[in-house]
């Protein structure tokens, strides 16, 4: 499902493969940023970092509690 217009309250990644996750407000606590490669979570994670870091809200879609795509603002 689609959640547009949001904030980025948090992200957090480890130094392993597809290990990176968001808090996206107004959607609970912690998702972990999981698409279909590991390219796919990188550009997901910044994504949503340069919102965090800009100020700036995204549209997230989230799947069985995993963010799988994400569009800036």
């Amino acid at each position: 499902m689609w959640y547009s217009n949001r904030i980025v309250v948090r992200t957090h990644a480890k130094n392993g493969s597809r290990m990176a996750w968001a808090i996206i407000a107004g959607l609970g606590n912690w998702h972990r940023i999981l698409p279909a490669s590991p390219d796919g979570v990188s550009n997901v994670f910044t994504i949503l970092s340069v919102a965090l870091a800009n100020n700036r809200r995204v549209d997230v879609f989230i799947k069985a509690g995993n963010i799988e795509q994400a569009t800036l603002r």
